[in-house]
C-alpha cells in the first residue's frame, strides 16, 4: 500500500508533487486518528476507520485539490460541489501557499459530521 501511495506522489510534476505532499502533511496532522489508505487508486484519508477526504487532481486542468468524503454535509463557501452527490472538493493552486487554515477549518467540520 505505502509503496503506491509513493509513486503517486512522487509520479507528479513539480509544483503539484509538493502541493499535494504539503497537503498531506497537514492532514495527517490534523488529527491523530487521521490514517492515510490506498483506496480506488487514489490517497484517502480515514477517520475513526471511515472514509473521510482524499488528494486528487482535476482532470481537465492540472490543479490538486482536497475532496471531503462526506462534502455535501459541510456548509463551507470555499467547497465546490460540481456534479458530485456526495463530495465536495477544495481546489488549491500549486503555484501559491497551501491555505493551511482554511484546510484546517474545513477537516474541523468534516470531522463533526
Amino acid at each position: 500500500m505505502m509503496r503506491e501511495i509513493s509513486e503517486y506522489y512522487h509520479k507528479q510534476p513539480e509544483p503539484i508533487r509538493s502541493c499535494l505532499l504539503g497537503m498531506r502533511d497537514i492532514i495527517l496532522k490534523h488529527d491523530s486518528e487521521i490514517v492515510e489508505a490506498w483506496k480506488y487508486r487514489m490517497p484517502m484519508f480515514m477517520y475513526k476507520g471511515k472514509m473521510f477526504c482524499y488528494l486528487w487532481i482535476r482532470r481537465n486542468e492540472p490543479v490538486p485539490y482536497l475532496g471531503i468524503v462526506n462534502g455535501k454535509l459541510v456548509n463551507d463557501p470555499d467547497l465546490i460541489q460540481e456534479k458530485r452527490a456526495r463530495m465536495k472538493i477544495l481546489l488549491i493552486d500549486p503555484g501559491r501557499d497551501i491555505p493551511v487554515r482554511k484546510i484546517r477549518r474545513i477537516l474541523t467540520a468534516a470531522m463533526g459530521i
